[in-house]
Order: C-alpha cells, then structure tokens, then sequence
C-alpha cells in the first residue's frame, strides 16, 4: 500500500477483473479495450471493458464504471491539496502565518508577521513546489499591508524572507514544513522554519475563499490571479485626526482711577474657537521596485541541462533566438556571477569568448530570462566551440526556472 499526505491509501494495482466478471458473457466472442490511466505517485490502474461483436457496452458495467472513473479524476487533486492550505508557526522564532495557493507550477499567497491580530505586517509571497524531493520554496515579495498596535513589532518582516522547507506528513495525518529561512538580498540564514498546517486561519483576507474552494472551482488560475490583484491594490486605512485649538482667553485690563482723571481702556475683543479639521490623506499606494537581475538569479530554480568537456585555449559561446524573434532578452552568469545583461536575442549570433586558464575545474553557466518576450519561454540556442568542435544546446528560461550548462575542464 502506498500512503498519500492527504490521509487516503490505494493499492500498487486494483484488479477490476473481479469487479467485472458477473458482467462478462460467455457467448459467443468478446472484443475488449483496455483503458489506462495513470494517477500521480506511479500509481496505476487497469480497466476492462467488454463489448459484443455489435460494439454495444455492457450496460450493466456502466454504473461501476461511472464510479471508478469518478474516483480516479479524485486523485488529481491529492498534489496540490497538501502544500495548499494555512500554515502557522515560527519563522526565526517569531509568529507567522502563510497562505500558500498552489497555481500551476508556482506558488502564491501571502504571509503575516505578527505580534497579535492588531500588530502585523503582511507581504504577498511567490515560491515554487518541487514534487521530486517535496522541498517548499517562497519568499516575501512586496509588502502590502502594515498595522500597528500598542505591542511593538518584531523585527523580523522588516526584510523580505526567502523560505526553504520540506514537506512532511510523518503518520499520514498532521502536515509540517520544516526549513529555514534567509534574507532574500544576500541568503545570509537568519533562523528555523517551522509551520505546521491548519484548518482555519488567524487572519481573514481574500485567499480563505481560494483554500477553502481548492477543490470545488477554487484552483482555477484565471480565478487565483485576479484574487492576487486584488490582494496587492488592498488599500491601507488612514488614520484621521480631529485636533481642536482654542486661544487663550484674553483678560481684562483694569487701571485704578486717579482723583483728578479717569482712564478707560477698552477690552479686546474676544477671539472665536478655531477647529481644524486635517483633509483626508490621499492613499498612495508605492509599487515595489522590479526585481533586479541578481534577484532573479537568486529566486529562480537552476537546472543543469547539458555538460560538455572544455580543452584546449577558449570557448566560443554564440547565442541566438532559438524560435520566432520575439523580443527574447536574457542575462548570462558563470559560476554564480553575472557575466553579461541585456542581450537581446535574435537571428544573428551574440559572441562570448572564455579563456579556459581562468576556468575552475567544474563551471556553471545560467542564462536567466530577463522577459519573456511576446511568446513565452524565453528560449535560446547555443553553440559552443571548444578545441575544433562543436556543441548544441536548447536553453529554456520562464519566471520560475533558468537553464544552465556545466563545463568540465579536462586534466592535462
């Protein structure tokens, strides 16, 4: 038996033989189709459906089959229902609560740092899920909402996280992601993660409708990204203040009278109450500067496609649009530093020449797509010219993920 994270447990392989075989006929010959269907985690189940010679199904079969197929359209769900839900917890030892919304191949939502439910900074987040190792990535994108109450503010939030967890579900039952966190500018590691899933939130915000609707409608991307919209242009409430200034109150002016004459000075003439109310503050809400091209760098998952032996003086790098010339622009980082920005590819080639003295042993080239031009990917071909011969490679680069190629200096 194999165990999912969602509680529910399937056999390696079901044999329907025995489900069907009251409906099977033994006259005459049978023609059979046999349907497959693949369900994620490798597991696999076989079905057999009998027709006569005529073509007609075994009407009595078709309830059962109704149900099996019902169940199997089921499972689909069983991935993104994990990740997906209110995650609450320590972040460098202090409060937080995540929402996190499995959309597609990424990850949205947003986090709240808090003190209590009346001292909180809340962030939109970004990440990624990768189903080989079940290992969580996200980060505190653009800070959309900020409250203070008599408590102060923990420090942490003041600076934008990057998360790295794995997913756990020790017994089938209770669901953790266990990690840690670092500053997003520099991954210098500030403290634990520790979230543990839940099934109601701390705070009520637009994403509850997403969770609690995953799997009724709830996962459509149209749907997740106009939430996200919304989430971003949530105005933060102005505080109004009423303030109320009174002048001193004159006094009167008495002289004595002298025996001979008789001064008379007239009293001021009293000053009225002035209340000024302050005019409402116009909200402006200040969008968060693009990411920067080492952000990028830095956020994107990096996947080694190809590695090619390197001899010889030089490498010759050339780099073209590998599809329609769609305005692809790309930068190029070797081993973790940014080597050229702003290349924007084409049909003729942009020229790279290394010297391989100044090579270490094992190098890692990443192109990282700066847009991704009017038809997504950014894709690119390469051809690289090492010792008299020649090598290709197809890189692909989206908001996710950048490609990459490995160098192995040969011993002399």
């Amino acid at each position: 038996m194999q165990q999912y994270c969602a509680g529910v447990s399937v056999p390696a392989r079901v044999n329907f033989n025995r489900i069907f075989q009251p409906f099977k006929y033994s006259v005459g010959h049978l023609t059979s189709i046999r349907l497959k269907y693949l369900i994620p985690n490798a597991v696999t189940l076989n079905m057999q459906i009998h027709f006569r010679k005529t073509g007609q199904l075994n009407l009595n079969a078709a309830p059962i089959f109704l149900l099996i197929t019902t169940i199997i359209f089921s499972f689909s769900f069983i991935q993104a229902q994990p990740v997906t839900g209110y995650w609450k917890g320590k972040i460098d030892r202090k409060n937080v609560e995540v929402k996190i919304i499995k959309n597609g191949d990424s990850l949205t939502g947003t986090s709240y740092y808090y003190e209590s439910q009346n001292s909180y900074r809340r962030y939109s987040i970004k990440g990624y899920f990768d189903e080989r190792d079940n290992s969580v990535v996200w980060w505190d994108d653009q800070l959309i909402e900020e409250k203070k109450g008599k408590r102060i503010l923990p420090t942490t939030g003041t600076i934008p996280y990057l998360m790295t967890a794995d997913f756990n579900c020790p017994g089938g039952t209770k669901m953790f992601l266990n990690g840690n966190a670092a500053l997003k500018e520099n991954k210098r590691l500030r403290g634990p993660v520790d979230l543990q899933k839940y099934n109601s939130p701390v705070f009520t915000d637009e994403w509850d409708f997403i969770i609690d609707n995953y799997t009724a409608g709830g996962n459509d991307p149209d749907l997740i990204d106009s939430i996200g919209k919304l989430a971003l242009n949530k105005p933060v409430p102005a505080q109004k203040e009423i303030i109320e200034e009174e002048s001193e109150k004159p006094v009167a002016k008495t002289l004595t009278a002298q025996p001979k004459k008789q001064i008379f000075i007239p009293l001021p003439k009293k000053e009225p109450i002035v209340k000024t109310i302050d005019q409402p503050v116009k909200e402006t809400i200040v969008q968060a500067p693009p990411e920067s091209i080492k952000e990028k760098f830095v956020t994107r998952r990096k996947l080694i496609l190809q590695e090619i032996p390197v001899s010889g003086d030089s490498i010759e790098l050339r780099f073209y649009d590998n599809a329609e010339i769609d305005g692809d622009s790309i930068s190029i980082f070797l081993n973790d530093q940014l080597l050229y920005e702003h290349i924007r590819l084409t049909d003729k080639a942009y020229v790279i020449k290394l010297a391989v003295k100044e090579l270490n042993d094992s190098n890692e080239l990443v192109m990282v797509a700066e847009n991704l031009g009017s038809i997504p990917p950014n894709t690119s071909l390469m051809i690289a010219t090492i010792d008299g011969k020649r090598y290709e490679a197809r890189l692909e680069s989206t908001e996710q993920s950048s490609a990459g190629i490995r160098f192995i200096r040969k011993l002399p």
